[in-house]
C-alpha cells in the first residue's frame, strides 16, 4: 500500500489533556476532515468519537473515511499498570479493521515543565523505573497482538520518553515498532530524517507536524512547559518550519514505508497562538502532502 494521508482530532484541538480546547461536535470534525481531503482519522480521546463499532462505522462510511489507529497515553513507570483503557481501545480498533495501537507515556508534570530541555533540566527514569516501563510496553504490545494489532511507541515531549537517547534505550529493550512524530522528535532534540536512517523499517507509523525553530528556541529560553509551548506556536503549518520533509520522503522511500501519514497539528483553539482555523490548516497540510509527498 502506498503512503496514504490521514489526520486526527488533535488538529482541531481535541486531545487527552483535561480542560484543553473546547471539543467540536464529532460530526463536524469528521465533515471537515473529509472535506480537507483526508482518507482516514485516528480515534482521538476515547469517547470523543462513538465507541460502538456499528455507530462509528456509520459515521465513517458516510464520509468514506477509515479508522487507522488510536493514540493511548499510559503512566508507564507505574508498577501494576492497569491495561484496561488500552484493552478497550484495542477492542474498538480491531472491530474497525485498524492496524496500529499508538502507545505513549503519559504527560508527567515534572517532565511537561521541562519539555525540550529534558537533557539538561529534567528528571529521568531510575533503573527500576526503566525496567517497569520496558515491562509495561511489552505487556501492551503483547496485548495489542492478541487483537491482531501492531503496538507502536510514540515518543512525546513532556514525558519520560522524549529525547532520542530515551527512545533509543526503549527501542533496544522492547519489540515495539516506532511511531515517528516529526514535530515531537525535533522538540526532543533530534532530526526526524536521522531517525528514519537509524531505525529503518522499525518506523511503522508516522505523525507529521512541523516546528517553528524560533518559537522552539524561545520556549526553551523562557522555560515554557510543553502545553505552553504549543500555545506559543512551536508547531507550525507543514512546510513552514524546520522539518526536512523532502529528505524525509526520500528516506521513507528507501525503507519501503507503506503505511499511513497522519497529520497532527497540536493546537489550543481556546486561545493563545492560532495558525488559522483548523479546517484551513488541515487543508493546507493536505495540499503540502500532495506537493511534497505525492500523496
Amino acid at each position: 500500500m502506498p503512503i496514504r494521508a490521514a489526520n486526527a482530532p488533535v488538529s482541531w484541538g481535541i486531545m487527552e489533556v483535561e480542560d484543553w480546547s473546547p471539543h467540536l461536535a464529532p460530526g463536524i470534525f469528521l465533515d471537515e476532515l473529509a472535506l480537507a481531503g483526508y482518507e482516514a482519522t485516528e480515534l482521538g480521546p476515547y469517547g470523543y468519537l462513538p465507541t460502538d463499532p456499528e455507530a462509528l462505522g456509520v459515521e465513517l462510511r458516510l464520509r468514506s473515511l477509515a479508522l487507522v489507529s488510536a493514540f493511548v497515553p499510559l503512566r508507564l513507570k507505574e508498577p501494576g499498570l492497569d491495561l484496561q483503557p488500552a484493552r478497550e481501545v484495542c477492542t474498538l480498533l480491531a472491530a474497525m479493521g485498524a492496524r496500529h495501537l499508538v502507545l505513549a507515556d503519559a504527560l508527567w508534570p515534572e517532565r511537561e515543565a521541562v519539555a525540550g530541555r529534558a537533557d539538561s533540566a529534567g528528571p529521568s527514569l531510575t533503573a527500576s523505573q526503566s525496567r517497569t516501563v520496558t515491562e509495561n510496553v511489552g505487556r501492551v504490545v503483547e496485548m495489542a497482538a492478541s487483537f491482531s494489532l501492531r503496538g507502536v511507541f510514540h515518543h512525546h515531549a513532556g514525558t519520560y520518553i522524549e529525547t532520542p537517547d530515551e527512545v533509543a534505550r526503549l527501542m533496544e529493550s522492547t519489540s515495539a515498532g516506532l511511531c515517528l512524530d516529526t514535530g515531537h522528535w525535533v522538540y526532543g532534540g533530534g532530526d526526524p530524517v536521522e531517525a528514519v536512517e537509524r531505525y529503518g523499517t522499525r518506523v511503522e507509523h508516522l505523525h507529521l507536524k512541523d516546528v517553528n525553530p524560533a518559537a522552539l528556541a524561545e520556549a526553551r529560553r523562557a522555560s515554557l512547559g510543553f502545553l505552553d509551548g504549543v500555545r506559543a506556536g512551536v508547531f507550525c503549518e507543514l512546510g513552514a518550519g524546520c522539518v526536512r520533509f523532502p529528505e524525509l520522503r526520500a528516506r521513507l522511500e528507501d525503507i519501503g514505508y507503506d503505511g499511513w501519514a497522519v497529520v497532527e497539528q497540536d493546537v489550543d483553539t481556546a486561545g493563545g497562538f492560532s495558525l488559522r482555523a483548523p479546517f484551513e490548516n488541515a487543508r493546507a497540510g493536505r495540499k503540502y502532502l500532495r506537493r511534497v509527498f505525492g500523496i
